[in-house]
């Protein structure tokens, strides 16, 4: 078998090739542009465990969310009312671009953190328009144990 002749590379061309490995065309991503959205909906969900906050626009789609666990809280402190609060301000600084003036509140769930979270909301400049609690009741539940004999 014959090896194979490498051909003479002249220093252009490897100076071309070397500058094409490394600078690599960046392409440039376009910034998401930021809707203005004056009316929306706050979906509260204040469970026994944390406290989670879900901005959304009029029909439902979710503009920012945030929870106790996610600014820092950790075990029971998350369902406290405070961390609620911390949780409404943190969300509101998030949606400050969107401009959101004024909410419906939807609150699901019975942690301590329900209140609190709607005071919140008030107190940094959110309008609060109405507050709906749409937490799931069951209409006759699960089936019953059995009566214990003893």
């Amino acid at each position: 078998m014959k090896a194979e002749e490498k051909k003479p590379v002249s220093e252009e061309t490897k100076a071309s090739t070397e500058a094409a490995e490394t600078s690599a065309p960046a392409r440039k991503r376009r910034s998401k542009k930021k809707r203005l959205v004056t009316r929306g909906q706050a979906h509260i969900l204040a469970t026994y465990n944390n406290t989670i906050i879900t901005l959304t626009d009029q029909t439902g789609n979710v503009l920012v969310n945030c929870s106790a666990g996610q600014v820092g809280f950790k075990g029971p402190k998350k369902s406290t009312p405070y961390a609620a609060g911390i949780v409404v301000r943190t969300a509101l600084e998030k949606v400050r671009d969107y401009g959101l003036k004024e909410v419906e509140v939807l609150i699901k769930g019975v942690g301590v953190g329900r209140e609190a979270a709607i005071r919140a909301l008030n107190a940094n400049g959110i309008n609060v328009l109405g507050i709906k609690d749409i937490t799931p009741i069951p209409h006759n539940g699960c089936r019953a144990k059995k009566p214990r004999r003893v």
